[in-house]
């Protein structure tokens, strides 16, 4: 009896420390406990490109993620920037802002000179490999705008696709109707996609990301097509039959994910802040507009049609990204 009572006191130590240490480190993973200190992932320097010689220093727990959207095809080792939206998250305040920069923006690549967005990753890719690619993307756009990114996550087509089939399907609000002329995928040319609320899979949001020659609006629109299906992504998560998914596309994200400097503990504890998220209420979206000119371009060493920012805009919606 008395070894009994000895086990039993050890289990019963056992289970209460290490129900201890599995709260402790759920407590960890709360967005707020674990992002209070936070990587500087960008280059600031005073070239032809930047806002400024500084960036502005971010407040505890608020951080910047660049979200980019590669069309790398599968077996290929270098892609052109396709989709470019900043994240910024304000745990303080609880909001959230997201902002598309348009592909064909003008901006500085170091060592080379000015060029579209889009093609800075992919001659840094050519030249130096996948994190030469994206830490130019990214030291790019740092510039551009002058506000310091945080953390990266790169993905492409496939991935979307994998990403949403995993959750099953997705709602998206089609705010117009998207007719493909330049589909991923070659079958499904000439279909619509019609405007409203639309169920779609991943072979269809990868669709839906894709197209804009066929958009009143072009690029712009599309960059509004790609905010909702990300809209789309984080209501689908938070319902109750997939919250019990997430921890298992955490453990995946290396599927979805081409490139990343976050960890899959920074991942889980953005999946605990997605668990709370009202996208209606606590989400703004942005647009950097600019004038479509033909400029010189450093790279091409000829024209090129490029767009540029308008720089009193662009300031002021920096601002709600500091």
């Amino acid at each position: 009896m008395k070894k009994l009572r000895i086990f039993l006191s050890i289990l019963l130590a056992v289970v209460v420390l290490g129900g201890g240490v599995a709260y402790f480190a759920y407590q960890k993973l709360q967005p707020e406990n674990h992002f209070k200190n936070v990587p500087t992932v960008s280059k600031t320097g005073n070239n032809p490109g930047s806002q400024g010689t500084t960036t502005p220093k971010m407040k505890e727990n608020v951080f910047n993620v660049l979200l980019l959207g590669s069309d790398e095809r599968k077996g290929q080792k270098v892609g052109h920037s396709d989709s470019i939206i900043l994240l910024h998250v304000d745990l303080n305040k609880h909001k959230y802002n997201m902002a598309s920069i348009p592909r064909d923006t003008r901006v500085y690549l170091d060592g080379y000179g000015y060029t579209k967005l889009t093609s800075v990753q992919y001659i840094k890719q050519a030249t130096g490999g996948t994190t030469a690619g994206i830490k130019a993307a990214v030291n790019s756009i740092s510039q551009l705008t002058g506000i310091p990114v945080n953390y990266y996550v790169e993905t492409n087509y496939e991935g979307l696709q994998s990403m949403v089939d995993a959750l099953g399907a997705i709602d998206v609000d089609v705010p117009f109707d998207v007719k493909l002329t330049h589909p991923w995928y070659p079958e499904n040319n000439g279909k619509v996609i019609a405007q409203g609320t639309q169920t779609l899979d991943g072979e269809m949001v990868t669709e839906l990301v894709h197209e804009r020659y066929s958009l009143k609006n072009v690029d712009y629109d599309r960059q509004l097509l790609q905010a909702k299906v990300l809209i789309g992504i984080a209501k689908t998560a938070l319902q109750p039959k997939n919250l019990t998914k997430l921890p298992n596309l955490v453990d995946k994200s290396s599927d979805f994910v081409i490139a990343t400097n976050m960890s899959k503990t920074d991942i889980a504890s953005l999946g605990l802040l997605v668990k709370n998220l009202n996208t209606d209420k606590q989400v703004t979206y942005y647009q950097l507009n600019g004038t479509s000119k033909s400029m010189y371009d450093d790279i091409l060493k000829n024209n090129n049609s490029e767009i540029v920012l308008d720089q009193t805009a662009l300031k002021k919606t920096m601002k709600h990204f500091e």
